[in-house]
C-alpha cells in the first residue's frame, strides 16, 4: 500500500551525519504520512455493521464515486480512495450497480467490491398466466421500471399493432433477431407468451434491457431447447403452440384437463369452428373477475375468438410448462365443449345441448 512513498536515494548520502539526520527526519515524515493515510483508509467505525445502499451509475468514474462515498460518511477521504484506485490500476474497472457498504469496511474493501461488481441481488417471480399488464404492474411496484417502459420493449398488450400505427412505432423489437424461437413471431406482435414464468435473480437497479434477455434465455433453455424435438414433431410453429398454451393457462387449472381442452380446441380449429374462449375477451378488456358479457363478446378485436374464427392474434398470457406441454400433447376425446366452474372444476360436453345444460347448472 502507498508504494509511491518509498524513494530511492544514492548510497553515499547516508555517510554524513547531516545526511543521516535528513534521512531520519524524512523517515519520520514518511511514517507519519503513511500512518495518517492508513488511518484515512481504515474503517470509520468497526462497530457499525449497518449497511447502507450505495448506487454507482453507468458512466461514474472514481471521482464521482469517491466524492459521494465521502459525502455519505462511508469513507474519511475521497483523496485516499483515488490514491488506492490509482495504485491498484483499477480505474475504469469500477462497475455500476447498487452496493451495500458500511462504516465497518475499509476503503480497500469497498474498492475490491466495486471491481468485482458484487452488487445487491434481489429475486423477482413471474407467475404462470400473467400477461404483460401484470408483469408491468409488478415491475413498477418493485421499483424496477415503469409499466410503459416495459411495453416499449415488449410491445403493448391486447393491441393489434397493424391497426395502431402510432403504437407500432413505439416497439423496439430489439430482441427478435437474437433468439431463434422468435423467428416465426410476426414482427407486429409483442413478446406476450415468451416471458417465461419463473423466479429470477437480478441485480438491484438492473435495467429492463438486461432483465428481459435473462427471461428470454430461460424460455430458450426450458421450452425451445428442452422441448425442441417435441415441438418439431407437431409441424406447428412455436408462435402457434405458445398461443394455444396461453389460452389453456387462463382457462383450465389441472394438467390433465388442459390436455383434454387442448384436444378440443385443436379439433375445433381443424373443423373451422369458432373457439369462443372467454379468456381471449378478458385479455382485451383486462377483466379478471368473471366471464365476458354478451356485449364484450362483440368487441371488434383480432384477439376475440367469439367474433373471429381461428386462433387469437397471438398469445394472451405467459404460459407455464404444463400448459405448453398440453398444447404439444393434446388428448383426443369425444368432447367438443367445456366450461370451468367457479370452483376450478372443468366440465366437458359432447353436444351443444349438454354444454348449455352445464352452463345453466354451474354458471347461473
Amino acid at each position: 500500500m502507498f508504494k509511491f512513498l518509498k524513494p530511492k536515494l544514492p548510497p553515499d548520502f547516508f555517510k554524513s551525519i547531516k545526511g543521516q539526520l535528513v534521512v531520519l527526519v524524512f523517515m519520520i515524515i514518511v511514517i507519519s504520512i503513511m500512518t495518517y493515510l492508513v488511518h484515512l483508509s481504515s474503517p470509520i467505525d468497526t462497530r457499525l455493521n449497518e449497511s447502507k445502499e450505495f448506487i454507482v451509475k453507468q458512466g461514474d468514474g472514481m471521482k464521482e464515486i469517491s466524492d459521494r462515498l465521502e459525502e455519505q460518511h462511508l469513507i474519511r477521504s475521497s483523496f485516499v480512495f483515488k490514491l488506492l484506485v490509482l495504485e491498484g490500476w483499477v480505474f475504469g474497472k469500477l462497475k455500476a450497480g447498487t452496493y451495500e457498504f458500511s462504516q465497518s469496511m475499509s476503503v480497500q474493501e469497498m474498492i475490491d467490491k466495486l471491481v468485482r461488481g458484487d452488487v445487491v441481488k434481489e429475486k423477482i417471480t413471474i407467475i404462470e398466466g400473467w400477461d404483460l399488464r401484470d408483469i408491468g404492474f409488478y415491475f413498477e411496484n418493485k421499483g424496477i421500471s415503469q409499466t410503459k417502459e416495459l411495453f416499449r420493449l415488449t410491445g403493448f398488450p391486447a393491441v393489434d399493432h397493424r391497426r395502431s400505427l402510432e403504437l407500432s412505432y413505439s416497439i423496439d423489437n430489439i430482441f427478435d433477431s437474437k433468439y431463434v424461437f422468435l423467428e416465426d413471431k410476426p414482427d407486429y406482435y409483442n413478446l406476450e407468451g415468451y416471458l417465461f414464468p419463473d423466479t429470477y435473480e437480478i441485480n438491484k437497479g438492473e435495467s429492463l434491457n438486461s432483465i428481459i434477455p435473462k427471461i428470454l434465455d430461460n424460455f430458450n433453455q426450458k421450452v425451445f431447447t428442452g422441448l425442441k424435438d417435441k415441438i418439431d414433431a407437431q409441424d406447428k410453429s412455436v408462435f402457434v403452440l405458445i398461443t394455444m398454451a396461453s389460452m389453456l393457462e387462463k382457462e383450465v387449472q389441472s394438467y390433465e384437463d388442459k390436455k383434454i381442452v387442448s384436444g378440443i380446441l385443436w379439433k375445433r380449429l381443424a373443423n373451422k369452428m369458432p373457439l369462443q374462449v372467454d379468456a381471449t375477451v378478458n385479455y382485451i378488456t383486462g377483466r379478471k373477475d368473471s366471464g365476458p358479457t354478451a356485449e364484450e363478446r362483440q368487441i371488434d378485436s383480432s384477439y376475440n375468438t367469439y367474433k373471429y374464427r381461428g386462433l387469437p392474434l397471438g398469445p394472451i398470457s405467459n404460459p407455464g410448462l404444463d400448459s405448453i406441454k398440453a398444447a404439444i400433447y393434446p388428448r383426443q376425446s369425444d368432447f367438443w365443449y367445456y366450461i370451468s366452474t367457479p370452483e376450478g372444476e372443468t366440465v366437458f360436453s359432447r353436444t351443444l345441448q349438454e354444454h348449455n345444460e352445464a352452463i345453466n347448472k354451474y354458471l347461473r
